[in-house]
């Protein structure tokens, strides 16, 4: 038997608009508003374990569905947000003030280029990847709450996705999509 994965998106800090990858702001107003939401929205499902990044707008979020179908937690850096390195907590728009020349040659190459000091491309979609492999095929259905970028590898790489379908499908805090049986049911 194959897992059915709940894939879901961490909910708002004030940090949302910026380059927040392994910054650790706690969820916003909003965020727990949002969190209230997804529970409702997550009622028709059985979940039978929770993962999630170790950073705590995915961990906080994770904590309130566990509790609420009262199954265990498990959070690993697996499954954490690219690392931004200098561009990390700065808006688009301050990283091409500060180095105009380093933006440019980012949006022409990404994601083959890392921010200054940040994570490879490379290394941080093998985790991401080795870690949802090993979820998706474990026999048991979880929820899996991480962000944005995780996301958009997984629908990119193991669900054929466009990187604009997975940009938009992920855009929303607190989102979710449904894989199984090998493809997401979006």
């Amino acid at each position: 038997m194959t897992a059915k994965l709940l894939l879901i998106r961490h909910a708002e800090t004030d940090l949302a608009g910026t380059f927040c990858g392994h910054s650790d702001p706690p969820v916003n107003t909003r965020g727990r508003q949002q969190i209230e939401i997804l529970l409702n929205a997550l009622q028709q499902h059985s979940i039978e374990a929770v993962y999630s990044s170790d950073l705590q707008r995915a961990r906080t979020t994770a904590e309130a569905i566990a509790q609420y179908f009262n199954v265990p937690l498990r959070t690993t850096a697996n499954l954490r947000e690219i690392g931004f390195g200098d561009w990390e907590n700065l808006t688009w728009e301050q990283i091409e003030q500060r180095d105009p020349a380093h933006a440019q040659r980012w949006v022409a190459e990404c994601p083959r280029l890392a921010a200054p000091h940040g994570e490879e491309f490379a290394a941080f979609e093998d985790r991401t990847l080795r870690e949802f492999d090993a979820l998706a095929t474990a026999s048991q259905n979880a929820a899996v709450v991480t962000h944005g970028g995780v996301l958009r590898v997984i629908l990119t790489r193991r669900c054929g996705l466009s990187e604009e379908q997975a940009w938009l499908r992920t855009k929303a805090y607190c989102s979710i999509f449904t894989y199984a049986d090998g493809r997401a049911k979006l």
